[in-house]
């Protein structure tokens, strides 16, 4: 009976011990359980969303938060399918804008690109599409018809284009709008894509634009910061300056104050202004108008991204992806060869300490609105 005893005793510290070890492991690694959330919580103080995105940041390997960064197309004037997925085979990417082709292709292939993705384990898509009134009914086929941006005369118009817009992108599965444009009306190639026929309406205009989108889960992004309204040429083809006074910024404030989530970077030299001048280069390689100007003056603490990396205003900068990155661009949109812009990044990410600290703010900018979107 006395051996019984002892060996009932233990028994029973034995497991009590097994017990205390898994209170402690449980302990040690709690789980991030969130309250309700959807895209206007990104830019709310709280600990439980800032807790889930470390949560998710700390499972993913160098490789896979320097994807989070890249952002090619598909599409007519994009990659070939074959292409996109090799790049997501890789995991070279984190998001795909979704560039001149069909509303049904668009709809199979984010089916076909979120299976692929997900069986590789990855993080989920941000899908994008510029989607702009003006140019929605061509870039996406099939879309419903509505009013150029430059036509409307009431917010009652643009309130509905925007409804109308939004809906055919959730139906398609995109999440990112590369709208509204914000630039005044002079310019030809930017001019009648915005609401700046009228200045006066662009502030006005953009908001019930950017809060229709928000409101239907897709990010909205003003553009082209810092002004592409009042320069002469085309982004496009070169490079173009803006001499002295930064007249178009003005318009960013009050989107920034009611919550845009995004904002979209012209290859836009800035000279003859002591504070904001760019040394030659675009702002879109620039720290002093992201991080100076756009960040630290104007308090934005959303989602940066590029203007289109091909374009004749960046594509003679030697290395310009990775100068995006430096310069506080958390999406770098159609670098010229998304493996080698990964790879450029992946190298310096590994070997410049203050570089890998910008990288990983960027990355978790984007974890986390990936989880307010409901992606994660």
């Amino acid at each position: 009976m006395k051996n019984l005893n002892l060996l009932f005793i233990a028994m029973s510290l034995l497991f009590s011990a097994c017990g205390q070890e898994a209170v402690e492991t449980e302990t040690n690694e709690p789980e991030v359980v969130l309250g309700p959330i959807n895209l206007n919580s990104f830019l709310n103080e709280r600990t439980d969303l800032s807790d889930k995105v470390d949560s998710v940041f700390n499972t993913m390997s160098s490789e896979s938060k320097v994807a989070q960064l890249i952002m090619p197309a598909a599409g007519r004037l994009g990659h070939s399918e074959e292409r996109i997925k090799y790049l997501i085979d890789h995991n070279y990417i984190g998001g795909i804008l979704l560039l001149n082709g069909t509303k049904q292709q668009f709809t199979d292939w984010v089916i076909e690109y979120n299976e692929r993705s997900e069986k590789l384990g990855q993080i989920p898509f941000l899908y994008s599409a510029d989607a702009e009134p003006s140019l929605v009914n061509r870039k996406i086929i099939g879309s419903k018809a509505v009013k150029k941006a430059n036509q409307m005369t009431s917010e009652e118009e643009v309130l509905d284009a925007t409804k109308s817009i939004s809906n055919d992108l959730n139906d398609i599965g995109i999440n990112y709008n590369f709208s509204p444009v914000v630039d005044q009306a002079k310019n030809k190639t930017v001019g009648y894509r915005g609401f700046g026929t009228e200045p006066t309406n662009i502030v006005p205009y953009s908001d019930v634009f950017i809060q229709q989108t928000q409101k239907q889960n897709i990010i909205a992004t003003a553009k082209h910061f810092p002004g592409h309204g009042l320069v002469s040429g085309d982004t496009h083809k070169s490079l173009q300056i803006i001499n002295g006074e930064l007249k178009e910024v003005k318009y960013y404030p009050p989107l920034i104050e009611t919550g845009v989530l995004s904002i979209m970077v012209g290859h836009l030299a800035v000279t003859g202004n002591e504070k904001y001048n760019t040394n030659g280069l675009p702002a879109t390689t620039s720290k002093i108008i992201i991080q100076d100007l756009l960040r630290d003056s104007l308090n934005f603490k959303g989602l940066v991204v590029t203007d289109a990396m091909g374009m004749g205003g960046v594509v003679k900068i030697p290395n310009a992806d990775v100068k995006a990155v430096a310069a506080g661009c958390d999406i770098i949109l159609m670098p010229k060869d998304a493996e080698k812009a990964h790879q450029a990044i992946l190298e310096k990410y590994k070997s410049d300490e203050a570089f890998t600290e910008t990288v990983n703010e960027s990355v978790k900018r984007i974890i986390r609105m990936k989880i307010c979107l409901g992606l994660i």
